[in-house]
């Protein structure tokens, strides 16, 4: 992947100031900052330029430099810890006339010439020994390997992202820090990372949504990894964040834009993701280990399982790598030597430039500038390295945009490579089969009221939502698009519970089989933020092959629920199998979260089921049992009446459609698994797809009406 983006500091000029000082900054307009490494052709640094060997230039327009500003950064580590202590004891007490010297008055001067080094433990993703092998590795790096130049700050993630430590080059403060992580805490996360569907379950899948619980999955990490890039992004100088955690699993569905947006905002703060997988060398055991499930089902026999473990250990190591890559950065997977990945960054980041402009370009479209760094026509450095970021997205502002600079946002965000994560979303695709070659997929997606903004219209509270959304087919071309705007009108006490909660919408598209990808966008008109979603999706052809062809899974906790009237092709409410004939819904649960007292309701189809032979013409008898049943770890808490369907559907050829219901009264608080037995007696065909499910306890329980709902088909 590109680098996509510059460190840029919005609102801020920098006053010009002589090479040998710090920049200071004051209010006015846009600074960019670009960080400049040269090297000579043995990739030694140079550090005896000056602003005038430079020019810059953005999209092809020259610009005035304001400041270059030399951090030169050491490489020899200091005397180990224990050494540093027996020198202080038997050095000679200093003269009583010498006096240390005066600190500076600069407020920024303890970062100049200093290497910014940050430590983030992702405590959710290890076990306590992985938790262990970390604080090791990172108490080694301090006491044996640290320069004079590096300073030092610890954070970690566990239910939110804390800084424990700020940055200082004290030895002792970092030690405490390091020391203050329990050993085992937010481990129990560790196994909940995963919430999609299991490896044989063809049917829909999701990425959850923080927003409604607190389970860590891929977006979460990802998520945190952007919030700390965000906090380093007022520090000029380069940054180097180690990432020490067991991988990072794909949840569900790739969320490929929070991936994607996770590197930009880093690359915008000018932050370098070190990852360090913090298993070490990872030999894998045939079947998992003990704290893995058994296989299940043909599995065993088949392979699939050991092929499954293998490929989520390589999608974990893989993220670790791709946020390294794009940032800059290296990671580090394989090694019991976790310390050879911090001492990796005092080799990448040696001395450079800080280099300043005020950009002539003042227009707020966000657009993406492109960056060029040259040597000025007076430097006669033929073989020198000039290494910089190649460019940035400009700011914008909502309120100041015309309905048609809006507009075309929206298209840009749909456009762009660089997706926005303002406003959080949780999607599912699902797909139905209306024909052969024809198939229903409805695209539900998840928004927290918290993040809408709503505006007061006289006893009403108002906002408005703006979707748009692209499928794309396996050779890039376009298959569908999606475009809505819906406004939300409420009374006070409605948008108070809205905020609260979640809404909702939904859309369908009709497709053939076949591999597409998502990207979806959604913009809250009242501050203008924006979410981009993408994710690939198949829809397998489910008229071919011997096995049980059934469709996706829904899984709702709403049933019967009157769609809204906005944008409505009749035709698509009409073929969408959720919505019955009085117009009434089945509500996608995208988060897949419950709570004690609600009823689960799961629906999907089953197509083509056996019937018996030499049965009268017009005359059709099949015989397919459903049920539902709960698992925590591999005990059944919980399991339905079989519901049995003798005659397809009236209306559609060779379709069977089954509504299952549960009572989760009973059930306690918790992570399970929901498995839905399906069996074709008469053609002797089984199929048990698996998937996640959360019950959160009662106490928050949601109000019936505390959601709002918009759906167009």
């Amino acid at each position: 992947m590109r680098f996509f983006a510059l460190l840029m500091l919005a609102s801020l000029l920098l006053a010009q100031t002589p090479n040998t000082h710090r920049p200071t900054f004051s209010t006015t307009t846009n600074l960019v900052v670009v960080d400049v490494t040269v090297s000579d052709s043995s990739g030694k640094p140079i550090t005896d330029l000056t602003k005038d060997d430079f020019v810059l230039f953005e999209d092809g327009k020259p610009q005035t430099l304001l400041s270059c500003d030399l951090q030169k950064l050491e490489t020899k580590p200091l005397p180990p810890a224990d050494q540093t202590l027996k020198t202080r004891e038997t050095a000679a007490p200093m003269p009583a006339q010498a006096k240390p010297a005066p600190a500076s008055t600069d407020p920024d001067a303890k970062y100049r010439d200093r290497r910014l080094i940050v430590m983030l433990f992702d405590l959710s993703s290890m076990q306590p020994a992985e938790q262990i092998r970390s604080v090791a590795a990172a108490t080694k790096f301090v006491n044996s390997q640290l320069t004079r130049s590096d300073l030092v700050s610890v954070m970690t993630f566990g239910i939110t992202l804390q800084t424990v430590q700020d940055f200082t080059d004290d030895r002792d403060l970092i030690n405490a820090a390091i020391r203050k992580i329990h050993v085992g805490e937010s481990s129990e996360n560790q196994g909940l990372a995963d919430t999609g569907a299991d490896s044989q379950d063809l049917s829909g899948q999701f990425v959850a949504d923080e927003t409604e619980f607190n389970i860590f999955n891929t977006d979460l990490k990802l998520a945190a990894l952007e919030d700390a890039a965000r906090r380093l992004a007022p520090y000029p100088e380069k940054k180097a964040l180690v990432y020490i955690s067991s991988g990072v699993d794909k949840t569900g569905v790739d969320n490929q834009s929070q991936l994607r947006a996770t590197v930009n905002e880093a690359v915008r703060a000018n932050v370098s993701f070190y990852p360090i997988d913090a298993r070490g060398l990872v030999a894998q055991v045939p079947g998992g280990d003990a704290s893995q499930a058994a296989a299940f089902g043909n599995e065993i026999y088949s392979g699939s399982s050991q092929t499954s473990l293998r490929n989520s250990l390589h999608d974990e190591q893989e993220t670790l790598v791709t946020l390294a890559a794009d940032t800059g950065g290296k990671a580090l997977i394989d090694s019991n030597d976790l310390t050879v990945g911090m001492r990796q960054i005092q080799q990448d980041i040696e001395s450079y430039y800080i280099l300043s402009y005020a950009s002539t370009n003042a227009a707020e479209d966000g657009r993406y500038r492109r960056i060029q760094v040259k040597f000025a026509p007076r430097v006669k450095l033929v073989k020198a390295k000039l290494d910089f970021r190649k460019g940035y997205f400009a700011p914008t502002t909502f309120a100041k945009m015309s309905e048609a600079s809006k507009e075309a946002q929206l298209q840009r965000a749909l456009d762009s490579e660089n997706p926005i994560t303002d406003l959080p979303l949780a999607v599912e695709v699902d797909y139905f089969r209306l024909e052969k070659a024809k198939y229903f997929v409805p695209i539900s997606v998840q928004i927290p009221g918290s993040a809408l903004a709503f505006q007061s219209k006289g006893s009403k509270a108002a906002t408005e939502l703006d979707f748009t959304a692209e499928v794309r087919d396996a050779h890039d071309k376009a298959a569908a698009a999606v475009r809505d705007t819906i406004p939300l009108k409420l009374d006070e006490t409605t948008a108070g519970q809205v905020t609260r909660k979640h809404i909702q919408y939904d859309t369908g598209l009709t497709l053939a089989p076949g591999k597409y990808k998502l990207r979806f966008v959604a913009r809250e008109n009242g501050e203008g933020k924006i979410g981009t979603f993408e994710t690939p999706f198949t829809i397998p052809d489910l008229s071919s092959g011997s096995a049980l062809r059934f469709s996706s899974v829904i899984f709702s906790s709403q049933r019967g629920q009157q769609i809204a009237g906005v944008k409505n092709d009749k035709k698509l409410v009409q073929e969408n199998p959720l919505v019955d004939n009085s117009g009434q819904k089945i509500v996608p649960n995208v988060i897949r979260v419950f709570r004690p007292g609600q009823n689960l309701f799961v629906y999907l189809e089953v197509y083509d089921p056996s019937v018996p032979e030499n049965l009268p013409q017009n005359f059709h008898l099949t015989s397919v049992a459903a049920d539902l049943a709960l698992y925590d770890g591999t005990q059944k808490v919980l399991e339905t009446t079989p519901v049995r369907v003798n005659r397809p559907d009236a209306k559609r050829a060779n379709t069977i459609p089954l509504h299952l219901e549960a009572s989760l009264k009973d059930v306690k608080p918790g992570k399970y698994v929901c498995q839905v037995n399906l069996i074709d007696e008469l053609g002797r065909k089984f199929a048990f797809p698996r998937v996640p499910v959360v019950l959160l306890p009662a106490a928050a329980a949601p109000h019936p009406q505390a959601a709002a709902s918009a759906t167009s088909q």
